[in-house]
């Protein structure tokens, strides 16, 4: 396939995005239709659905089947960001200093 024009490019972008756009609100009327007809729910090959809609169709059913809200993200706590940041510091200064004897090598 030949390299498109940079011209073409913006045009092969906003297909794109407009396809993306399309394509969620297809997974949105899908949605809807399943929330009005649930006997609907099992009649999709889940090779004809977007691999997002399938994976969000599992994680809502496995969170009903076990009762439990997927796991979250632990918070760090004020103490551990302020480690963070102090290891964090070091790396750099280490970096800048290594990149400074480089440079005056």
């Amino acid at each position: 396939m030949p390299k498109p024009a940079s011209s073409n490019v913006r045009i092969l972008e906003v297909a794109k995005r407009g396809a993306e756009v399309q394509l969620r609100e297809l997974v949105e009327e899908i949605k809807k239709l399943v929330d009005l007809f649930p006997h609907l729910r099992g009649s999709f090959d889940k090779a004809e659905l977007p691999l997002r809609f399938s994976m969000a169709k599992d994680a809502r059913v496995a969170a009903k089947t076990t009762g439990k809200r997927p796991r979250r993200r632990r918070r760090m706590s004020a103490a551990a960001r302020k480690a963070v940041s102090a290891r964090m510091k070091k790396y750099w200064q280490a970096r800048r200093k290594a990149k400074q004897a480089r440079r005056q090598s």
